[in-house]
């Protein structure tokens, strides 16, 4: 549904988690984890060093449920009787939020024996291959990795879910190491919580008035790499406005702003708070999967 304590940063982006570091905001959950893994800290990194063999599995991963469609095969098997089906507001704001009707209403007959027979083949995947030797973790490491962070979360979303799995096609009986990767993983992370202890909580109110007031995280070196393709079709340059949204769902809510840095991973814009004196807030999206155009060629779209 429409996120009012986010709209208050002046971001229209919907999707959640978000993260902010200072007045820096992220977007995404792979650009987030990214972030994070280059933070200061005495914990060990949970992702690999570039250039091997492991980093190439976990990138992988990454792009096998975030562009090969998993998440939304996962949606096609949805309970219809839950209780968020009987809702018209949400069924209709989840449709123009998924640019896909069809995803929740199941107009197709096939839709959701196809969603089905694709994410079993998923299960089959891992339960044949990277765990099919017992191993308890992907990458035979002694806690979960950023690889199993990448393959596991929408497995975990939806076999928590009573209903949503046929047990005759998807269940401990066919896929064993897999439902015992799942159940190894949620009981690492209710652990990790333990040892954190319970996270103060802020009203959206105090989350932005927190955001606003910091200081930012990264320099304001950035700069607009011209000679990118799309930054040269387009004639991008750094200080001038640009909207950017997301591809696959929530396309229908875009971002203005002020252009910082445009390279082949990374776009910066420069937004304004709705809140008194109008504070700039500096987001990041990740380049992969948005749509960076000039503000002036918006009104095309």
């Amino acid at each position: 549904m429409p996120r009012p304590d986010i709209a208050k940063l002046g971001i229209k982006y919907r999707r959640i988690p978000i993260l902010s570091i200072g007045r820096d905001v992220y977007l995404d959950t792979r650009l987030i984890l990214q972030k994070l893994e280059l933070l200061p800290t005495t914990a060990p990194k949970l992702g690999v060093a570039e250039g091997t063999e492991q980093r190439g599995i976990e990138r992988l991963l990454e792009v096998l449920n975030i562009d090969g469609g998993v998440f939304m095969w996962a949606a096609y098997l949805l309970p219809r009787d839950l209780p968020m089906f009987k809702d018209p507001n949400f069924f209709k704001d989840r449709a123009d939020f998924l640019n896909n009707t069809d995803a929740l209403s199941q107009t197709s007959p096939a839709a959701k024996y196809e969603a089905l027979n694709d994410l079993r083949n998923v299960f089959e995947l891992l339960e044949t291959t990277l765990l099919a030797d017992g191993r308890d973790w992907i990458l035979k490491t002694d806690s979960p990795s950023l690889a199993d962070i990448e393959a596991v979360w929408p497995l975990h979303w939806i076999s928590g879910l009573p209903g949503a799995l046929p047990p005759d096609n998807i269940s401990k009986t066919q896929y064993p190491k897999v439902f015992a990767w799942i159940e190894r993983f949620d009981q690492a992370v209710s652990a990790a919580g333990a040892k954190l202890g319970k996270a103060p909580s802020l009203s959206g109110e105090e989350a932005a008035e927190t955001i606003v007031g910091a200081s930012y995280f990264e320099t304001q070196d950035g700069k607009v790499h011209e000679s990118e393709p799309l930054a040269e079709v387009l004639g991008l340059k750094k200080g001038e406005g640009v909207v950017v949204y997301p591809l696959d769902s929530g396309s229908s809510r875009k971002d203005s702003g002020v252009l910082l840095s445009f390279d082949s991973k990374e776009v910066v814009f420069e937004t304004k708070a709705d809140m008194p004196g109008s504070p700039a807030v500096r987001v990041h999206a990740p380049r992969h999967g948005f749509r960076v155009i000039r503000d002036d060629q918006a009104s095309r779209l």
